[in-house]
């Protein structure tokens, strides 16, 4: 009984951090693609892209854990969740792909992006935040024995990488006035995309949901 209650407790909070993972993915993706656009920025813009296809991973790894709290069966989620894998794996595939193509568009072209002091604050918050919420996020798995929700975890702090990734790019265009550095910096954040990518296509091949980052692999 007390075991039972105490699986509860730590699901009921692995729901809250859920929750605040896709709240700050909404408002992360809405600004980060608004003033992305606003300066011309491909860095900016891809950022905010990554985060409404980390919505739809987040949002099927919430449902999985509601499910449990009230007492459903999996089954139907799991399901849920290889699809979201393989929409996931594909639609960061595209994105690589697009990214590598504007920034190469922005260098042949020359396009000089405007400095964004928007983007770097919402940069330097998620370099301070993810891993906040990722080491929430691996005690909770821990404690529920969840893969989906370890390997959520690994995307928190491959957020937090591709945030500072951003941060380098935006911060050498405003204070050096390096406009290349927005597309130098695109294509390294194609790094953390492709990587995302394979783990999620190989996580749904294996059957496996969650986000885009193996437990195992993304979160040593």
């Amino acid at each position: 009984m007390v075991a039972m209650r105490s699986r509860d407790l730590q699901i009921r909070a692995g729901v809250q951090v859920e929750v605040i993972t896709i709240a700050w993915m909404v408002i992360e993706a809405v600004v980060a693609i608004g003033a992305g656009v606003v300066a011309r920025s491909v860095l900016l813009t891809a950022f905010g892209l990554d985060s409404i296809i980390e919505l739809v991973s987040g949002g099927v790894l919430l449902w999985r854990l509601l499910v449990e709290v009230r007492g459903g069966a999996l089954e139907r989620v799991e399901r849920a969740e290889n699809r979201a894998a393989w929409v996931t794996g594909l639609s960061l595939s595209f994105l690589c792909i697009y990214v590598m193509a504007m920034a190469v568009l922005a260098v042949v072209t020359r396009t000089r992006p405007e400095a964004s002091l928007v983007g770097i604050g919402l940069a330097a918050v998620a370099v301070l935040g993810m891993p906040v919420l990722a080491r929430i996020k691996r005690r909770v798995a821990t404690q529920i024995s969840s893969a989906a929700l370890r390997g959520d975890a690994a995307c928190s702090i491959t957020c937090a990488y591709m945030a500072g990734t951003l941060l380098v790019g935006l911060l050498a265009n405003a204070l050096f006035g390096w406009w290349w550095a927005d597309s130098l910096a695109a294509l390294a954040l194609v790094y953390w995309l492709s990587r995302e990518a394979r783990e999620a296509l190989l996580g749904a091949r294996a059957g496996r949901g969650g986000c885009g980052c193996g437990d195992d692999d993304c979160a040593s």
